[in-house]
């Protein structure tokens, strides 16, 4: 196994079996996560990582398969209220959904409506972060389709963009959102709706 950090490869530690080790942006990609939240799940002891001499951290894949067990779709760990997010922005999705699952909340991403109402008919969250800019279906249609099959309230949505005007809230509002976050959009304003709307 070769890493561009090192060569993990199978090592004993002390005798034994010998153990897998994976480099950070191999156990990011063993688990589905972005590297940023491999790290934020090590320091909170979440995932236990080990570190070389030159200080990279290295992971037992055993320790992985471990916290895939015990964790839901998309490696977040259960337990935690789930929150839906759906934006076509891959680094608003990673960047909120790292910071939410800091806070103890079990996330879904979804890069389209049409993704975000295939995970709803799998598994109904807690709370909808919905982008209202997106191609083909937008965040206002999504929000039509999610109320008419659950009922206007049933699952509690919150509508950001950072394209739209302040005339938005009130729609948003009107329309049966819990909340709307428009210019300028900040993904930390998010995170403080979603802790205020459903706290862990």
């Amino acid at each position: 196994m070769s890493a561009r950090d090192g060569h993990p490869g199978r090592r004993s530690f002390g005798g034994g079996e010998p153990t897998e080790w994976l480099t950070l942006g191999q156990a990011a990609k063993y688990l589905g996560v972005a590297q940023s939240t491999i790290r934020k799940w090590s320091d909170l002891g979440r995932v236990p990582a080990f570190y070389t001499p030159g200080g990279h951290r290295r992971f037992r894949r055993s320790d992985l398969d471990t916290f895939l067990e015990r964790s839901g779709p998309g490696g977040a760990p259960q337990g935690g209220p789930l929150i839906l997010i759906v934006d076509d922005d891959d680094h608003v999705r990673e960047y909120v959904k790292a910071n939410l699952e800091l806070e103890g909340y079990s996330v879904r991403e979804a890069a389209s409506a049409e993704e975000g109402l295939a995970a709803l008919e799998q598994e109904p969250p807690d709370l909808i972060l919905l982008d209202v800019m997106m191609p083909k279906v937008d965040g206002w249609e999504m929000l039509r389709r999610v109320q008419e099959k659950h009922g206007v309230g049933a699952i509690p949505v919150v509508m950001f963009s950072g394209k739209v005007d302040e005339a938005s809230e009130a729609e948003a509002k009107a329309r049966g959102a819990k909340g709307f976050i428009g210019k300028p959009f900040d993904p930390r304003q998010l995170i403080e709706s979603t802790k205020q709307l459903l706290p862990t």
